[in-house]
């Protein structure tokens, strides 16, 4: 049934048109002003078919769009990407080496779940920002912003819509 779902996902750019595109690469650039991390949101509406064949998770197909995109390339090793893949209706969060140990898996977990129960609710644009906005303050727990020191926006704050 999988292979049913990638035929007939949503579009990721119906879901996320211009305006919500726009009003979540502002709650990055927002979120980023109250800690010194980096954050990326990407989506994507399905896999290709041999991504499907080769029985590729939604987890690893994050984990290569956090090297593709180059998440893990920030000076403390403190980038995270919050992925979305429609079809299979999954969320995962990849933290770079710089946040283990200091924010559990349960605690991006809570972030997932509270993101889905939104997904749910037919409110996307609220589901992601909402996420963002959760992983802000986790980074901001451990990078904290310094106020008067300036915080290098190292990653592109535009949500990526792959595929």
């Amino acid at each position: 049934m999988r292979w049913l779902r990638h035929l007939f996902a949503p579009s990721a750019r119906r879901l996320f048109p211009p305006a919500s595109l726009d009003a979540i690469t502002q709650a990055i650039a927002q979120g980023e002003t109250r800690h010194a991390g980096q954050v990326m949101f990407a989506v994507e509406a399905d896999l290709g078919l041999g991504a499907l064949w080769n029985g590729v998770t939604a987890r690893q197909r994050a984990e290569t769009a956090f090297a593709q995109l180059r998440t893990w390339d920030t000076h403390a090793n403190n980038g995270v990407l919050v992925y979305l893949l429609l079809a299979d209706h999954a969320i995962e969060i990849v933290a770079d080496r710089g946040l283990h140990g200091k924010v559990s898996a349960a605690q991006w977990q809570e972030v997932c779940r509270r993101m889905q129960a939104l997904l749910q609710a037919r409110d996307p644009e609220r589901a992601v920002i909402g996420a963002l906005d959760a992983v802000a303050m986790l980074i901001a727990e451990h990078y904290p912003a310094v106020p008067g020191q300036p915080n290098a926006d190292e990653l592109p704050n535009r949500p990526q819509v792959l595929g």
